[in-house]
């Protein structure tokens, strides 16, 4: 099922991507007289505004797999899935108030910097090579697969061309550039993000209520599937496994998005790179209010994709383009695409440039931290400690460049697995938690140590496995045991946090570790304005989750 593309839809496309490269281009260049160093390729000279941070944050979270993959969840599951956007909400709150006064104060470049710092250079580097892997391997042949595949099915590009395509785009000013690029075009690019969702959703609620508005097509589907609206499902949903009732409120999903949002390079690079702490937090804040709408835009549109399918009345009032490849419970990726079709010309270009906008904006973000922690964390520890500004940057431009290719081989190859997001998913959530556990206590526990870090991030991945392997609950032998996927990343954290707790306490008899960080009264001190924005956040999701309780 392709979309049908007119002239004013390729010429809006064709302007998006011009302006994009104009933009990221010019910022890229050089002072006159300055020679590009460390600083400026990697924290963007330390300059950035506090609106280029948030609309950068949200850039680099939003790509395919939320405009796509929770569509298909908004018309699969239903409103249960914004759990991800509405608790991120508040964890970017916690990661502003607690995380980033630390990592501000100690000066990072990258996550696995401050490992060094608490703990050791051994353990750094063994979480470097980690988190390139992951990168590399995991975050962006995942994104380049599913930004190909939203290409191939909504304009019929063949994915190689996809993947070339969404890769040249990435690297053409991102590697030049570095974050400096990467955040001022985000800036652009998350406008093309919320106005393309925007409009997504305005025409599948006006269609849904025969062209009587928004507010009336909301009603209309909320009427027609309230089950749709629960945000807490129970034990007989069958999507209890992916979103297990109340435990996604105090459960695994917490360390999801703490891992995520708060010792994720690719998103946290852009905080440490603000022209202050204040103007970092203001920043987080931006991102934590956009975050609220994300849902609308994303989620929403898929559950009125599912109300138009189901009622007769509707899908007859479509016509043919109606009936062209509707989307099934089992393929609930398509409802996103299946939707664009129905924009007027003009409009089906700017929708077009919002999912490519979410695309090359996340590829740019984690191939400038990719390149950022191989530079500043193997290069210039192991390969030559005295590299030139020129030779820093140099090299960061290489490395972005063969993750980028190695990326781009990887992509295809992941059409061979079946829910390749979901087994993403899986595959970050078995080493999430002990990294969680690692950080958390290095950041708030004096007495953590060194070898206790690292049995515990050792040892969590068998006990992560421990609650996936028997495949229906207590094994034949009631030793195993498989307990939904987020309730097993929060038992792991716990029990990490357990093993690392006991042998520190056994190593240091109780007294604080050398590398502790202390923690003084003023700390963790934030301005009025981000308390009165937290608090406000923090009231409108709990009403959110009042009015949609089940």
């Amino acid at each position: 099922m392709t979309s049908s593309f007119e002239f004013w839809d390729y010429f809006i496309f064709i302007a998006y991507a011009i302006l994009i490269l104009g933009v990221g281009l010019y910022v890229s260049r050089d002072k006159k007289g300055h020679q590009k160093n460390a600083e400026d390729y990697f924290l963007a000279s330390k300059s950035l505004p506090w609106w280029a941070i948030g609309a950068s944050l949200i850039a680099a979270n939003i790509s395919a797999e939320q405009f796509i993959g929770m569509s298909g969840s908004g018309f699969a599951v239903g409103l249960a899935i914004a759990s991800y956007e509405w608790m991120a909400a508040i964890t970017l709150i916690i990661v502003g108030k607690y995380f980033l006064p630390i990592f501000i104060e100690k000066g990072l470049y990258t996550i696995p910097e401050f490992v060094e710092k608490r703990y050791s250079t051994n353990l750094k580097t063994i979480l470097a090579v980690f988190w390139i892997a992951l990168y590399v391997f995991v975050n962006l042949a995942s994104v380049l697969y599913l930004g190909s595949l939203a290409l191939e099915t909504i304009m019929g590009i063949p994915m190689i061309y996809g993947v070339i395509g969404l890769s040249l785009f990435a690297a053409a000013y991102s590697l030049y550039g570095g974050l400096s690029a990467v955040a001022w075009t985000d800036v652009i690019q998350v406008i093309f993000l919320v106005l393309g969702g925007l409009v997504t959703t305005y025409l599948a609620l006006n269609t849904v209520s025969g062209g009587e508005g928004v507010m009336s097509g909301m009603q209309i589907v909320f009427d027609a599937v309230p089950e749709k609206f629960a945000m807490i499902l129970d034990e007989s949903n069958p999507e209890y496994k992916n979103l297990p009732g109340i435990g996604v409120l105090v459960g695994g999903l917490w360390v999801a998005n703490l891992y995520y949002w708060g010792f994720n390079q690719y998103i946290i690079q852009r905080t440490l790179a603000a022209k202050s702490l204040r103007e970092s937090q203001k920043g987080i804040l931006m991102a934590a209010v956009l975050k609220l709408i994300i849902p609308v835009i994303v989620v929403v549109p898929g559950i009125a994709a599912y109300v138009m399918i189901n009622d007769p009345s509707i899908l007859g009032s479509l016509g043919e383009m109606g009936t062209n490849n509707p989307p099934s419970i089992g393929q609930a990726d398509k409802a996103y695409p299946w939707l664009l079709q129905f924009l007027p010309t003009g409009l089906k270009g700017v929708a077009f440039a919002a999912l490519a906008a979410a695309i090359v904006s996340s590829l740019a973000s984690m191939l400038n931290s990719t390149s950022t922690i191989f530079t500043m964390d193997i290069y210039r520890q192991y390969i030559n400690k005295n590299a030139s500004d020129k030779a820093t940057v140099n090299v960061g431009r290489l490395s972005a460049a063969v993750a980028l290719v190695i990326a781009g081989i990887m992509a295809p190859l992941l059409g061979g697995i079946d829910q390749a997001f979901q087994f993403i998913q899986e595959y970050t959530g078995l080493v999430s938690p002990g990294i969680l556990a690692v950080f958390m206590l290095g950041l708030f526990w004096k007495k953590t140590t060194n070898k206790a870090a690292i049995i515990g991030a050792l040892v969590s991945i068998p006990i992560a496995l421990y609650f996936k392997v028997a495949p229906n609950g207590w094994s034949t032998n009631a030793f195993f045991v498989d307990v939904p996927f987020l309730d097993q990343m929060g038992y792991t954290t716990l029990l990490t946090m357990g093993v690392i707790a006991i042998v520190s306490l056994s190593q240091n008899k109780g007294e604080d570790d050398p590398k502790g960080i202390p923690i003084t009264k003023g700390l963790f001190k934030t301005s009025p304005l981000f308390n009165i924005g937290a608090f406000a956040v923090m009231i409108i999701i709990a009403m959110l989750y009042a009015l949609f309780w089940n």
